[in-house]
């Protein structure tokens, strides 16, 4: 969820295995590794978070997105299944 809103439901398997929503991508990234020898992509998401109280138009999370296009600014995404069991709320995909 991101400001009140499901952006990605699945099985944990899958989820962590391949998150489809820039937001799970980041959480997932943030998460430590164990193993030094594994190398995972750092991603910083940029800006603050926005207030639930007075969320930006479309969707939630545009503002802090690393993949933001301008249907995003103005139309929030529905909720769909992207892959059998694996639903994401995401124009890009």
């Amino acid at each position: 969820m991101y400001l009140g809103r499901i952006v990605e439901y699945a099985d944990k398997a899958r989820l962590f295995v391949r998150p489809l929503h820039p937001y799970t991508e980041a959480l997932l990234a943030a998460v430590p590794v164990p193993d030094p020898a594994i190398r995972r992509e750092k991603i910083v998401l940029q800006g603050d978070v926005p207030s639930p109280l007075r969320p930006p138009s479309g969707c939630h999370f545009h503002t802090r997105c690393r993949y933001v296009q301008a249907r995003c600014k103005t139309e929030a995404p529905a909720l769909r299944e992207i892959e059998p069991g694996h639903f994401a709320a995401c124009h890009l995909r």
